[in-house]
């Protein structure tokens, strides 16, 4: 049975994965700080659906539920950050753990710095320290930053972000090279575009607009609904990475062009791809499958663009595509209903 670090496991994505990965045979440990960016009710809930007893949570103690682990934890306090790892020596890490949100990095630059930059490099230490077979970490579609070249592609130039989020997800794609060609660590980088699903962030459009909707209030759409995303089910993106745990990234020289380099290739133990739904979808109709699923219609404000935010993300994946053999397949209508239907048991 296969060790796994999820970092981020209260988190929306991080649940997801670690239920995945359990029902999958998988040894699972989860890591968390259980922070207030959002209501820790939620992440408390995730753990609860995951078996826990959230009530016997205490800062740096494992609990333990079979083949399923959860502790406390925050990235930055490296001592107790390596001795878990020695503990529990791990095969596989992926870090899921972030400060999320383009809009909150506008006023709290500060904290992208702390959780996304000097987290990760302590998860960089972490596996330097203990190696591992395999680290996966979360960087963003938010990297394309002013690129208009769409489909994005992972060759696409990423040196342009539009606010410190993106930036922090760029320096993670340059800090995880770095120790791949330092240390040899096999890392996968992931740039997520618009994850979707059931027991979602209230911080992201689909919970805004739904809880705006149920409670007949009037809620925003920025660039006066002119918008388009490639929403992602949260689902798809779990199998995607339950199929890249076992396929690292290898060595190769023979691909890389040294002389004319481009970011998705390396010849070290590194590499990146896109994971998307290669459809974008835009956000009116968006709203409209939301409101279908509800029986109800929204109150809609116009608003101008945000700044840091961008028009369009689509993303090109056929090199994962060709690397997992798999594609999302989830209807966004039938993503949206299991978020809608998630969301009114739970009522947070």
């Amino acid at each position: 049975m296969k060790k796994v670090l999820i970092t981020g496991m209260a988190g929306f994505i991080g649940h997801h994965l670690a239920k995945l990965l359990v029902a999958s045979n998988f040894e699972v440990v989860g890591l968390d700080t259980i922070n207030e960016y959002y209501n820790p009710k939620l992440k408390l809930a995730r753990l609860q659906d995951l078996g826990f007893n959230t009530e016997e949570i205490e800062y740096n103690k494992l609990l333990k539920i079979e083949n399923n682990s959860f502790i406390k934890l925050d990235l930055t306090d490296l001592t107790n950050l390596k001795a878990l790892f020695e503990e529990q020596q791990f095969d596989f890490v992926v870090n899921l753990a972030a400060q999320a949100g383009v809009r909150y990095s506008l006023e709290n630059p500060h904290s992208y710095v702390d959780s996304n930059i000097t987290g990760f490099l302590n998860i960089l230490e972490s596996c330097r320290a203990f190696p591992v077979e395999h680290l996966i970490f979360a960087s963003s579609s938010s990297v394309y930053g002013l690129s208009e070249e769409i489909p994005f592609q992972e060759d696409n130039c990423t040196d342009h972000p539009l606010a410190m989020y993106a930036a922090s997800k760029k320096a993670n794609e340059m800090m995880a090279h770095s120790y791949a060609n330092l240390y040899n660590i096999p890392s996968t980088g992931l740039r997520f575009f618009t994850v979707y699903g059931p027991w979602g962030r209230p911080d992201m459009a689909l919970h805004i607009f739904t809880k705006a909707i149920v409670e007949d209030r009037e809620f925003e759409v920025f660039n006066h609904g002119n918008m388009s995303r490639d929403f992602t089910y949260v689902g798809d993106i779990v199998e995607s990475i339950k199929r890249l745990l076992p396929k690292p990234p290898k060595e190769n020289s023979i691909e890389f062009n040294a002389k004319k380099p481009v970011p998705s290739k390396s010849s070290k133990a590194y590499q990146l791809f896109n994971i998307g739904n290669n459809s974008p979808v835009a956000l009116m109709d968006y709203v409209k499958a939301i409101e279908k699923a509800l029986g109800k219609k929204g109150k809609i404000v116009f608003k101008p663009m945000q700044p840091g935010d961008v028009q369009s993300t689509y993303a090109n994946v056929e090199k994962l595509y060709n690397y997992i053999n798999f594609k999302p397949q989830t209807k966004l209508e039938d993503g949206i209903k299991a978020f809608v239907d998630k969301y009114l048991e739970l009522k947070l």
